[in-house]
């Protein structure tokens, strides 16, 4: 599956969600998520590959899935990249599997999550522990470029910039260190 996204950063949340309600969006998951990055302990990773298990919680919901992802590339200015997922039953014993196979985690990221579909895209308001509000919105790029307007953020804002770009410039702009992870029992859910 070929996966196709834009990322911005998010100046007003309450706004920006009330707006892609009431364009039709639908709210399909608002909770903690959490992203494990694994790597094989006797190699670096290679060509911009990566596994991830990924963790949704929420109050009474949660899941995980596994998902291998290759490297990224542009694509007529959205990020592009293969990724293979699959959902997982029991993410401790998925964990002991990696690890018992030669995996090591050697990152993780934390943050909370309104998580919305608009048609064929999808739209993910992501705060983390401190840093800047970001919104994902992957899909084909007809449905993307609709669910961006449906936001009101100016299309200008919005790069296939991964996420260490985003880092540095919050970096830069204040002086403070980004931070992406915080244990799950600590997780602020602020935008539930």
């Amino acid at each position: 599956m070929q996966e196709l996204e834009l990322k911005s950063v998010v100046d007003d949340v309450s706004l920006r969600r009330r707006r892609v309600e009431e364009a039709g969006g639908t709210l399909r998951f608002a909770g903690t998520m959490v992203d494990r990055y694994y790597r094989f302990a006797s190699q670096p990773p290679k060509g911009g590959q990566r596994l991830r298990v990924r963790i949704y919680q929420s109050p009474g919901n949660g899941w995980a899935e596994l998902t291998w992802k290759g490297p990224a590339r542009l694509d007529q200015g959205y990020k592009e990249r293969e990724e293979l997922t699959t959902r997982v039953g029991d993410e401790a014993t998925l964990r002991h599997i990696l690890e018992r196979s030669g995996f090591t985690p050697h990152d993780h990221v934390t943050r909370d999550i309104a998580w919305y579909t608009f048609g064929a895209a999808t739209l993910r308001f992501e705060q983390f522990p401190r840093m800047d509000v970001l919104l994902e919105v992957e899909g084909p790029p007809e449905h993307i470029e609709r669910a961006i307007h449906a936001t009101g953020i100016p299309r200008s804002r919005f790069t296939a910039d991964p996420l260490a770009v985003f880092i540095h410039r919050f970096e830069t702009r204040t002086g403070e260190s980004a931070r992406l992870h915080e244990e799950l029992h600590e997780a602020t859910l602020c935008l539930l």
